[in-house]
C-alpha cells in the first residue's frame, strides 16, 4: 500500500474462533503487587478481544513449575509439578505470547522456565505426523526500565520459532522507562502516551491475528517435508545425501 492509498475501514477478516494465551513471566504472584507486564499485556488482549478472540492470561509464578525438560516432573524425582495443567492450556491456543520483565538486561527466570518447560513437549507429534507446535503463532512482550527489550524478544522468539511457532512480522513490542531506578510501565500512567508503544502492541496484536488465521485457514503448515516419523522411517524428501555426492564426485 502506497502513503496515499485508503486503509480499508474493516479487517479482512474474522477471528472470533481463535484463542490467544498470554504468560505473562513477572516475578509477581497474582496475590500480590500489580504487575507492571500485565498492564501491557491488556493492550494487545484489548486488541483481540475486541475482534472476538478468545483471551486468556496466567502468570506463571502461579504455578509450580520443577525445573527439568520433561513433560512431567513428578516422574522424575519432583513431588510436584504444574506444568502439565498449564500446558493443557497453551495447546489449546493458536497464539501464544510469552510476556516477560527486564532484570539485569534478560527476560526473567521465571520466562526461561517457562521456555524450558515448553521445549519439553516440542518432541510430541500429532495426527498429522508434525510436531504440535506447528500450524500455531508465537509473540513476545517486554517491559522495564533498562535497555533490553529488542534482546529479550530475539531470545524469547527465536525459541518459540525453533520449537516448531510460526512468527509473524513485527511479532514483539514493549517498553522501557529512564535507566536505573524509576517509574516503570503504568507507575501514573508513565508509558500510555508512548505512541511507539501503543503503535507496535497495536500492529504485534494484529500481525498474530492475521497470520494465525492464514495457518487455521490453510489447515496448519503442510505436512510434508517436515516429519519426523517420516524421516526415521528412511523417507528424505529429496534431500540430497552429501556422501553420496562426494562418492560421485570421486568417482568422476
Amino acid at each position: 500500500m502506497n502513503a496515499t492509498a485508503t486503509p480499508p475501514k474493516q479487517p479482512p477478516a474474522h477471528y472470533g474462533d481463535l484463542r490467544a494465551m498470554f504468560i505473562n513471566c513477572t516475578l509477581k504472584r497474582s496475590d500480590g503487587e500489580d504487575s507492571h507486564t500485565q498492564r501491557l499485556i491488556e493492550v494487545a488482549a484489548g486488541v483481540m478481544r475486541a475482534q472476538g478472540v478468545a483471551v486468556e492470561t496466567a502468570r506463571a509464578v502461579d504455578f509450580e513449575l520443577a525445573p527439568g525438560v520433561q513433560p512431567d516432573m513428578t516422574e522424575h524425582g519432583f513431588d510436584r509439578d504444574d506444568w502439565p495443567r498449564l500446558c493443557e492450556r497453551v495447546m489449546a491456543a493458536d497464539i501464544l505470547v510469552l510476556c516477560t520483565p527486564i532484570w539485569l538486561g534478560e527476560q526473567s527466570s521465571v520466562c526461561r522456565r517457562v521456555i524450558e518447560r515448553l521445549y519439553a513437549e516440542s518432541g510430541k507429534t500429532g495426527d498429522n505426523g508434525q510436531y504440535l507446535y506447528y500450524g500455531r503463532v508465537g509473540g513476545a512482550l517486554v517491559t522495564g526500565n533498562e535497555d533490553g527489550i529488542k534482546h529479550c524478544a530475539s531470545s524469547l522468539l527465536y525459541a518459540l520459532n525453533h520449537i516448531g511457532y510460526t512468527i509473524a512480522p513485527a511479532a514483539d513490542a514493549g517498553w522501557i522507562g529512564e535507566a536505573g531506578p524509576g517509574k516503570s510501565y503504568g507507575d501514573d500512567g508513565c508509558g500510555f502516551d508512548n505512541d511507539f508503544t501503543q503503535r507496535n502492541t497495536t500492529f504485534m496484536a494484529w500481525n498474530l491475528m492475521h497470520l494465525a488465521r492464514m495457518l487455521k485457514d490453510a489447515g496448519g503448515i503442510p505436512a510434508h517435508g517436515n516429519l519426523p516419523g517420516a524421516w526415521k522411517d528412511g523417507q528424505r524428501f529429496d534431500h540430497p545425501d552429501p556422501a553420496e555426492a562426494a562418492r560421485r564426485a570421486d568417482a568422476d
